[in-house]
């Protein structure tokens, strides 16, 4: 049972490194440092949005309009950490 517990924390660990990467390259668009223009730039961009829209979309439902500012990857890395705590709290369920 300890390889399942290792696996979700891997599982979580992914879905961290793709929203912190979804939002590095966010910022580098929007402040044109990174040009759309460029092919790798827009499969990477692109591909990152596909993955990471179906998580976003039900939590951007349930906040409140802020603007320009989008809090869903906020809320989606606490969801993400809750859960690390959680499943390290429950080690010893899965042992």
């Amino acid at each position: 049972m300890t390889s399942l517990f290792e696996i979700l924390l891997f599982i979580l660990n992914i879905m961290w490194f793709l929203v912190i990467a979804h939002i590095l390259i966010s910022w580098l668009v929007a402040f044109q440092v990174l040009n759309m223009r460029q092919p790798l730039v827009q499969q990477i961009y692109f591909g990152l949005q596909r993955i990471m829209d179906p998580i976003y979309k039900p939590i951007r439902k349930i906040l409140p309009s802020m603007g320009g500012l989008d809090l869903a990857p906020m809320v989606v890395i606490l969801g993400i950490f809750a859960a690390q705590r959680i499943l390290a709290n429950n080690i010893g369920l899965f042992g």
